[in-house]
C-alpha cells in the first residue's frame, strides 16, 4: 500500500533546489486543476539547476498529492538519488531522460494525455491553423509516431531526431509534450497547445465549414518564429500569476 511520507526538504536542499521543486509542484497542482491529468500516471520534469539530475513526481501520487518535498530527484538512467522514500516509474521517465539528454535547453518537460491533444494528433490533418492558439505551437511543432509503450531504448534515438529543435510535439494515439527553459515556459507551451487543440476538435465536431487563418498570415508566423521564441518568454511573464493561483488553490503544494 503506498503511503505518503511527511518529510519536509526545505532547508535541507540548495534555495536554487528548492525553488525549482516549489515551482515543479505548482506546476502538478495548476495541471490537476486544469483536468488534464491522467491518474498516477503522466510526468512533468525539471533540471535541478547546476546538475545533471532532475526532479519528477513519485510513482502512485496523484497530481493533487504532489508536494515540493516529495518530488524525487533521478539521473538521466531514471535512478533514484539520494534518500528519497519513494520511486518513480521508469517506463514513464524513458520519454523526458530522452529529451533531456538530447536538449539542453529542456529545463523542463510536459507530457501529458489529454483527450485533446490526443484526438487533434490522431487525426490524419494534425495540427490545423485554426486559432490564434495554433499560431504558438505551429512554427515549433513535431510529431512522433506510436511504438507502444515507451518502454524500448531504441526509441529514444528516434524520439529525439523527431523533436530536432521544436518546443511542442504531438504524439499520434498518446498525447503532447512541450519543454522550455522554465517551468513556466513548458506549462504555458502545453496551455497554448491544449487550447489550440480544444478548438480545432470543437470546429471538426460542429460539422461547419472552417474560417482558416489565411495561409500568408501563417507564413508570416513562420517568419516570425525566431523573433517570438527570443527574449522574454510567455512564462516569464505568466508564471508567477500561475504561481500565485497554485497558492490560492492548496498553499500545501510547497511544503
Amino acid at each position: 500500500m503506498f503511503e505518503l511520507q511527511d518529510r519536509s526538504l526545505k532547508g535541507k536542499v540548495s534555495d536554487e533546489e528548492w525553488q525549482a521543486r516549489v515551482d515543479l509542484a505548482a506546476c502538478y497542482r495548476l495541471v490537476a486543476d486544469m483536468r488534464w491529468g491522467d491518474l498516477i500516471y503522466t510526468h512533468i520534469s525539471a533540471k535541478v539547476p547546476g546538475t545533471s539530475h532532475y526532479l519528477v513526481n513519485a510513482f502512485g501520487l496523484t497530481f493533487e498529492e504532489v508536494t515540493a518535498s516529495n518530488l524525487v530527484k533521478v539521473d538521466l538512467q531514471g535512478n533514484v538519488l539520494d534518500d528519497s522514500d519513494y520511486g518513480i516509474n521508469p517506463a514513464g521517465f524513458t520519454i523526458h531522460s530522452a529529451i533531456h539528454e538530447a536538449r539542453e535547453d529542456a529545463h523542463c518537460v510536459v507530457h501529458l494525455h489529454t483527450l485533446a491533444t490526443i484526438a487533434v494528433a490522431s487525426s490524419e490533418c494534425g495540427l490545423q491553423p485554426w486559432s490564434q492558439y495554433a499560431m504558438f505551437s505551429l512554427p515549433s511543432l513535431s510529431y512522433h509516431g506510436y511504438e507502444g509503450l515507451a518502454v524500448d531504448d531504441n526509441e529514444r534515438q528516434r524520439l529525439q531526431d523527431d523533436l530536432g529543435d521544436t518546443n511542442h510535439m504531438l504524439l499520434p494515439n498518446h498525447g503532447a509534450l512541450t519543454l522550455g527553459p522554465t517551468v513556466g515556459d513548458a506549462f504555458m507551451r502545453f496551455y497554448d497547445l491544449q487550447r489550440a487543440c480544444e478548438i480545432q476538435l470543437a470546429l471538426m465536431q460542429s460539422n461547419e465549414e472552417v474560417i482558416a487563418i489565411p495561409p500568408a498570415i501563417v507564413e508570416n508566423i513562420y517568419a516570425q518564429a525566431k523573433v517570438v521564441h527570443s527574449g522574454e518568454t510567455g512564462g516569464t511573464k505568466a508564471w508567477p500569476a500561475m504561481l500565485r493561483k497554485a497558492y490560492r488553490l492548496d498553499p500545501g503544494f510547497c511544503e
